[in-house]
């Protein structure tokens, strides 16, 4: 029997935002930010705790430090209910960390990687596998231990009767080297956003890719922003608009809660049409607080957000 809904594996790090910034930094010159919060960071740990925060139960694989931001990492997980028993501790690096700079609806990261970078393939073990349904992986280009065995990871999860999902998410060097080929075969769902995906497709738009992709991908979902989302499978692609918030406190974690959204449907079998507008809805509420898990505290308070803004019955 399955312990877990969905096994996260994926970077951990704490965010260090600051709002409210009266200009950029230049070389030399000191700017003031009026605003400043510290709280559980990386895409993969704010997938984990929506999605646990909408129902599903979720461990998470990865590696941290020994240091106060991994007591605030681990901390964070299990006050939203996320199994931490998995994670690994090192006492050799230290746990990441990312300073936000908000500007708008924007956003300037800078990431120290510290022990993420360093989570191995053969750690996460078949053990560690079977004790979930599904397995979910983020920010592979942030882990670049793991992203050399990446295709064995999921080829390993598919063989043990896991369901896959993936959001590749920003590669800072821009390379952009995932060999698809071998790696969307073993992936159910790719979540990736427009720009992403142009990126790792060397297309100029959406449609373009597709051609590209479609010959060895299963479900592809392209995030839109504005713009809403968009679902290819089985040879057609239907979109769907976004929620829109007119009141928007910050877009930190939008396309991760959008993620939880989607998966936490898709687990349940529902129609991918369906797991699409679901992931719009929450990928809205993310923007209705600052950071990426505050608007998730639980279930009834999402709903509420979701039926009072949106006009949205997450019951239904």
């Amino acid at each position: 029997m399955k312990t877990f809904d969905v096994l996260v594996v994926g970077e951990l790090n704490v965010d260090i935002i600051l709002d409210d910034i009266q200009g950029f930094p230049k070389i030399g010159k000191e700017i003031l930010a009026h605003n400043f919060n510290l709280t559980l960071g990386s895409s993969s740990a704010i997938f984990a705790s929506n999605l646990c925060a909408l129902g599903s139960t979720v461990a998470f694989m990865g590696k941290i430090g020994t240091d106060d931001f991994a007591v605030t990492v681990e901390s964070s997980l299990r006050q939203k209910n996320v199994d931490t028993g998995f994670i690994l501790k090192s006492d050799t690096y230290k746990t990441g960390a990312t300073v936000v700079m908000n500007y708008d609806m924007d956003r300037a990261n800078i990431t120290f990687p510290g022990a993420m970078e360093h989570l191995k393939e053969e750690e996460v073990t078949d053990a560690i596998l079977k004790s979930a349904k599904h397995l979910h992986l983020s920010s592979v280009f942030l882990q670049t231990a793991l992203k050399k065995d990446i295709v064995r990871l999921f080829k390993r999860a598919k063989n043990l009767g896991l369901t896959t999902s993936m959001d590749p998410q920003w590669d800072p060097q821009e390379t952009w080297d995932l060999d698809l080929s071998q790696l969307l075969p073993v992936i159910d769902v790719f979540l990736p956003n427009v720009l992403e995906f142009q990126f790792l497709t060397d297309s100029d738009n959406i449609a373009s890719g597709l051609k590209k992709m479609s010959p060895i991908a299963n479900h592809v979902v392209i995030k839109d922003g504005e713009n809403g989302a968009h679902l290819w499978s089985d040879g057609a692609m239907v979109s769907k608009t976004a929620y829109r918030n007119d009141t928007v406190v910050d877009c930190i974690g939008a396309g991760d809660s959008f993620d939880a959204g989607f998966i936490h449907r898709y687990i349940q079998g529902k129609p991918l049409t369906e797991c699409l507008e679901f992931g719009n809805v929450t990928g809205a509420i993310n923007t209705t607080a600052s950071g990426g898990t505050a608007a998730f505290k639980n279930r009834e308070y999402i709903g509420a957000i979701a039926k009072n803004q949106f006009s949205y019955d997450i019951e239904k």
